[in-house]
């Protein structure tokens, strides 16, 4: 542990956990954009970054910082870290399980703190909170606009697909399965069913006997999965603005073709280094333009449920 701020941590502080590498220049904005939403205290797990993440997280007076060389392959691809901070640190707090780059959205999010949605949340005795990935993009090629350090993200990438989503029931755990959006369309359209799942439950009230099994796209107990009204109503949920498709994206990719250390022989790297070397464009004429959080509603990617 190279930073140990966990005493700081209050009774009822919201936590974020996080597993990254080499992200040193998203990671201003990605802090001050989730100070602002009101969590308290960041637990980050840094897996050997060379480009100045760990000297800059160190400093950080929020966040408890953990290095490792290890696997992150052999982790179950960061699970067991998350799986162990959050038994030790989460237990009894509301955690929000995040990459670097995703952003959490949720109804009334431009009004309301987080801690509005988890007393919400506690009043109705509701222990996990949906958000589907939203895959965000630029219109133009991707690394046509270089991304500045502490800028948003979503001034480059303001772009989404509205539709081409499926989804489907996993029998077994009860999670709902999404897939669709620019990736399948553009990186998997020879093989949809290939692309990578787009269902997370990032926001739940951590209990000791709870688990993430694969990333955060499902939970242990399985009745955490079930985050939906399978009778015709909504349930209340959000969406993680995805900055994935921004400049410097080639180089990541180079990066982790190298290191191997990614799910399916690192299938969806390589998905998008063939795609890359032809400088795509995701953008397309059925594109939206993000606004907020009331046109994700409009457009059914998010709900309120009956939240008011």
């Amino acid at each position: 542990m190279l930073n140990d701020q966990t005493g700081k941590i209050g009774r009822g502080d919201i936590l974020a956990f996080v597993t990254l590498r080499n992200e040193r220049i998203r990671l201003p904005y990605f802090l001050r954009y989730y100070r602002d939403m009101g969590v308290h205290h960041f637990l980050i797990v840094d897996n050997a970054s060379d480009d100045g993440s760990t000297a800059y997280l160190k400093a950080q007076p929020d966040v408890s910082l953990w290095r490792t060389e290890a696997s992150y392959k052999r982790a179950r691809f960061g699970v067991d870290w998350m799986n162990w901070l959050l038994r030790k640190y989460g237990t009894g707090h509301w955690t929000l399980t995040v990459d670097p780059d995703e952003f959490f959205v949720y109804p009334f999010c431009d009004t309301r703190p987080i801690t509005a949605l988890t007393d919400w949340l506690d009043t109705y005795d509701i222990r996990s909170f949906p958000a589907m990935l939203l895959d965000m993009y630029p219109k133009g090629p991707i690394d046509a606009v270089p991304y500045k350090e502490g800028q948003d993200p979503f001034e480059i990438a303001c772009w989404f697909d509205s539709g081409n989503y499926t989804i489907s029931k996993n029998p077994q755990l009860h999670n709902l399965w999404i897939q669709g959006g620019p990736r399948a369309r553009m990186f998997f359209a020879h093989k949809p069913q290939a692309a990578p799942s787009l269902n997370k439950i990032p926001l739940v009230k951590w209990e000791r006997s709870f688990a993430f099994t694969s990333s955060t796209h499902m939970l242990l107990p399985r009745g955490l999965n079930t985050v939906y009204d399978e009778w015709g109503g909504e349930k209340a949920s959000g969406c993680l603005l995805h900055a994935k498709f921004l400049s410097p994206m080639a180089d990541k990719v180079t990066e982790e073709l190298e290191r191997r250390e990614h799910f399916a022989g690192s299938r969806e790297y390589k998905a998008y280094a063939r795609m890359l070397s032809e400088e795509p464009e995701l953008w397309c004429k059925w594109s939206e333009k993000y606004i907020n959080w009331r046109q994700l509603e409009i457009l059914g990617l998010i709900s309120k449920g009956n939240w008011a």
